[in-house]
């Protein structure tokens, strides 16, 4: 086996170890507001979602082209760039789920990407016009505009429904977001599955294993809709504390107006090829949840503070994706990236044991970033 081979195996591994932390760092986008509500348990949550990330994986691959072809230059990317660059977003990944923070799984692979690319080959390397239009202004548009389909929505619910019991209102409700939830996992996976397949491709790429134009294999589809399931499935009960209780208190009604309103705008978002932030969407409709619904309290100070950590999601993942392309260089060959992956390794064993001692239950306060005490036991690590 040459080392060409070996290299790519490794960027593969990689890859495919940023789509495992994708899953259970957005597991929270599909699923916090209905283990919030009650309306799913925890455990059948997680399955349910991992589910249909998988069957969502399988739908389109517009967004896997933007990914491979559509950020930077490909003539100027090599494995070592690629591989550069995914450590960006997982080491980005993985500091956010241990502090409980909704970022962006997206934001953070393709500030990674990009950081490694212009410092290997330069600023020219980097299609600036196309991340501009492509991510930063979706990024911007689209929590907005989740946050006025959710208020609208949630308005709306308890509009028509207010000569309804609360007791029937809530139970059918509760059967709604079951549907709801289930459209948004099906809408991540259309998405989010998708960023690993494209950086896979451009590896691929990169090695001359296909050409620019020969589209994903299926088998990069199947192991990339594998990981982010299983990472699904795993649940990311940290971030999940966060969205479905540190923004505001969800109610039935209110958790199935804002899964609605985030599968609406995923799936718009995939149709277009738009490698969009699910964590942005699904936050903005958690807000617009709270908003829509007359004297909910919305804790704007969680907001900003979610909205200052998406902010510096693209400069710090690109800042390691920089430095990482750096120790890889500077190693050299198979043997330099392997080094690096072998401390992305140990990162994530730190992180994890780490989090072993500080777990999520209800009653701690420090659950999660927001430190506020835990008002329900309903999200707890491992509950069934």
């Amino acid at each position: 086996m040459d080392a060409n081979t070996v290299l790519l195996a490794v960027v593969i591994a990689t890859a495919l170890s940023f789509d495992f932390t994708n899953g259970f760092h957005d597991t929270a986008n599909a699923m916090a507001t209905s283990i919030a509500t009650g309306a799913l348990r925890p455990k059948v949550a997680v399955g349910l979602s991992a589910l249909l990330n998988f069957a969502g994986a399988f739908l389109s691959l517009k967004v896997a082209a933007t990914i491979a072809t559509g950020i930077v230059d490909t003539g100027a990317i090599t494995l070592t760039v690629v591989f550069a660059g995914l450590i960006g977003g997982l080491a980005w990944n993985l500091l956010t789920w241990y502090f409980g923070i909704p970022s962006s799984s997206s934001h953070a692979l393709i500030g990674g990407v990009a950081g490694a690319t212009l410092i290997a080959a330069g600023a020219s390397a980097v299609k600036g016009a196309a991340i501009v239009s492509k991510v930063l202004i979706p990024a911007v548009l689209a929590p907005l505009a989740a946050i006025l389909v959710a208020t609208v929505g949630t308005y709306l619910v308890y509009v028509l429904t207010r000569n309804v019991s609360e007791g029937v209102r809530t139970r059918g409700f509760r059967y709604g977001q079951i549907g709801s939830a289930s459209l948004v996992s099906l809408a991540h996976g259309t998405n989010d599955a998708q960023k690993t397949m494209g950086v896979i491709t451009l590896a691929m790429i990169a090695n001359g294993t296909i050409t620019k134009d020969a589209g994903t294999p299926m088998w990069v589809i199947a192991a990339s809709a594998t990981a982010i399931a299983l990472g699904t499935y795993l649940g990311g009960w940290r971030v999940i504390r966060t969205l479905g209780k540190g923004l505001t208190e969800i109610e039935t009604p209110q958790g199935f107006a804002a899964e609605s309103s985030s599968a609406a705008v995923i799936f718009a978002s995939s149709h277009f090829g738009l490698p969009l932030s699910t964590t942005h969407v699904c936050t903005g409709s958690v807000v617009g949840a709270g908003v829509g619904k007359r004297l909910a309290e919305v804790r704007w100070s969680v907001a900003a503070k979610m909205a200052a950590a998406w902010l510096v999601t693209l400069p710090a993942a690109a800042m390691v994706g920089a430095l990482a392309w750096a120790g890889a260089t500077l190693i050299g060959g198979a043997l330099g990236v392997t080094v690096v992956f072998a401390l992305a390794l140990l990162l994530a064993g730190a992180l994890y044991l780490a989090s072993r001692r500080r777990p999520v239950h209800a009653g701690n306060v420090n659950d999660d970033w927001t430190g506020r005490v835990a008002p329900t036991p309903a999200v707890r690590e491992g509950a069934a």
